[in-house]
């Protein structure tokens, strides 16, 4: 068994969901991934007894670095998180490993969205409320291979955009938390970085021996816009490729639905009508077309009320005029059910009256909700 781990302070916040597992001293499960620490007793409890299986990923170098095990995207997204800090390390530090860890972290995220499309897009909503810097970046491979795919990108121009999305901010790691955690106003050299982050992330990974064209244009490019306004060089129109502004905009939704210290976060109806919006001469109209299409009215990981006034979580986007489909949590009079009841928004008595935004998202064990064990 991987040996058990005291839980660090600073790992865990109040309203937001479980990344993992947390165990007693004798390895029992006493909450699971998806469980929301409600108080600061609960969270001084967790510091005090609470345990957790750190990763180990120990490959030799020549090895490709990739997990060809079935895809549950709950139970993977520790994994996922580690292999991508452990991979912008090697990035960063120049390793020969790295242009392996990145394809097969690339790899492994086009097998997660392939497999488990629902769930994995999930993970974007459930975790939004106040992602680190690798839980954004994440989120922006995750929306990338999506949105590529409905834009109707082939297959080996995805895997590129998917890379560039898990590096086109490496030069920001080091600083994204704090800025995130900030409500004071940029100061310039602060600004100075911001503007300067697709040069130094380029350079960090040619230095690092990653020199692909295309993955470089779309990091160079991921901060230009169709009118001329963006950054670095004011590009146009058709001088901006379509993979840029791909990533561009997965970058922007995640900032809509994501909390910051000096704002709240948009939910999901308001960030479409903005994304409906953004064809305005800042995107091609298609490419916020294809996100509202990934997303759906009601996208997995949300809260929905019901007609019958149940309150639950969207599972599943709609298939063949049917659905989408929700667990649902929370009976009519406000009890919580001991288990979930799937039901068919395309149901008259199941439909979808409004979103639910609770102040604290409520405890779910994620893995069993979507089906991944019994």
């Amino acid at each position: 068994m991987t040996e058990l781990v005291r839980i660090a302070p600073g790992a865990l916040t109040i309203g937001r969901p479980l990344p993992w597992d947390v165990y007693d001293t004798d390895g029992n499960i006493l909450l699971r991934q998806g469980y929301v620490i409600q108080t600061n007793s609960q969270l001084e409890q967790l510091f005090e007894r609470g345990r957790f299986k750190p990763r180990k990923i120990e490959r030799p170098q020549e090895e490709v670095f990739e997990d060809t095990r079935d895809r549950n995207p709950f139970a993977d997204y520790p994994d996922l998180l580690h292999s991508l800090e452990a991979t912008l390390n090697a990035i960063t530090e120049s390793d020969p490993s790295a242009q392996k860890r990145l394809l097969g972290l690339a790899r492994m995220i086009e097998r997660t969205c392939t497999e488990s499309p629902d769930a994995t897009l999930a993970l974007v909503h459930l975790y939004s409320i106040g992602p680190v810097i690798h839980e954004q970046i994440l989120f922006y491979a995750i929306l990338c291979q999506f949105i590529g795919r409905q834009f109707g990108l082939e297959e080996s121009r995805v895997a590129v955009l998917t890379a560039a999305a898990l590096t086109a901010n490496l030069a920001l790691v080091p600083i994204a938390d704090k800025l995130n955690a900030s409500n004071t106003v940029l100061n310039d050299e602060q600004r100075s970085v911001i503007r300067k982050h697709p040069q130094r992330s380029i350079q960090a990974l040619r230095a690092a021996g990653i020199d692909n064209k295309l993955l470089l244009t779309i990091i160079a490019q991921h901060h230009e816009q169709a009118d001329g306004s963006g950054y670095p060089k004011g590009l146009s129109g058709t001088e901006i490729r379509p993979e840029a502004e791909i990533l561009a905009l997965a970058e922007r939704y995640v900032a809509m639905i994501t909390k910051r210290a000096y704002r709240q976060r948009m939910n999901v109806a308001n960030a479409r009508k903005l994304i409906a919006n953004l064809a305005d001469g800042k995107y091609r109209p298609a490419i916020p077309k294809a996100l509202l299409q990934v997303l759906g009215e009601f996208p997995p990981g949300i809260l929905v009320r019901l007609e019958n006034n149940e309150v639950g979580v969207v599972t599943r986007r709609p298939v063949r005029a049917r659905g989408p489909f929700v667990k649902a949590i929370f009976g009519p009079r406000g009890n919580r059910y001991s288990g979930t009841f799937e039901r068919d928004t395309s149901e008259p008595d199941f439909g979808i009256q409004a979103l639910e935004e609770p102040e604290i998202m409520p405890s779910m064990d994620f893995s069993l909700v979507w089906g991944f064990r019994s």
